[in-house]
């Protein structure tokens, strides 16, 4: 795979449009069910959703000259878009919940791991969507106050058990918003 620069957003592909809209609504699925695993899949799915939106955009396939192995989404993501590297590495580490959380192990995920990937992965698809050159969709859950920059304190069961620290791409996009 190749990559490209950033699109102007109105000639960007139909299917980067497409998945931008499929994550959207996996996003919204994830935020009204009631169930943990789905939640947990749905966030995920969402999140994949727009990382094949953002190679849709950029990657170009490359000329084969032999058999290589196959690459998941996160892996080329982190090679087309080497600024977006920690948050496919993060999406990548919880694929493993997302498959038991789709199998139906109520076990996989907890409540709190659940709600915590809805919020990064409204927060990833507000990256995507900047990185394309698009207006970063409102926030989905209303305590996340989006990318204006208002300083919001963090409710109590919004904070990190002690010694729990946020990915640090997740960090520097919270203390962008926040401070």
């Amino acid at each position: 795979m190749t990559t490209t620069t950033p699109s102007n957003p109105h000639v960007l592909p139909a299917t980067t449009h497409s998945y931008l809209a499929r994550a959207a609504e996996s996003l919204s699925e994830a935020v009204t069910s009631t169930e943990v695993t789905t939640r947990y899949a749905c966030a995920h799915v969402a999140a994949l959703r727009a990382a094949a939106a953002l190679l849709a955009a950029r990657a170009k396939p490359a000329v084969p000259t032999r058999r290589r192995p196959q690459k998941n989404a996160w892996v080329l993501l982190a090679e087309v878009a080497p600024e977006l590297a920690e948050w496919a590495g993060f999406f990548a580490a919880g694929a493993g919940k997302r498959a038991a959380a789709e199998a139906g192990s109520t076990r996989a995920v907890t409540e709190r791991e659940a709600d915590d990937l809805v919020r990064d992965a409204d927060r990833f698809l507000a990256v995507i969507e900047q990185s394309l050159g698009l207006v970063p969709h409102a926030p989905t859950l209303p305590y996340l106050g989006g990318f204006s920059g208002s300083p919001r304190k963090r409710e109590r069961s919004e904070r990190l058990p002690r010694g729990e620290q946020l990915p640090p791409a997740v960090a520097q996009l919270h203390a962008r918003r926040v401070g």
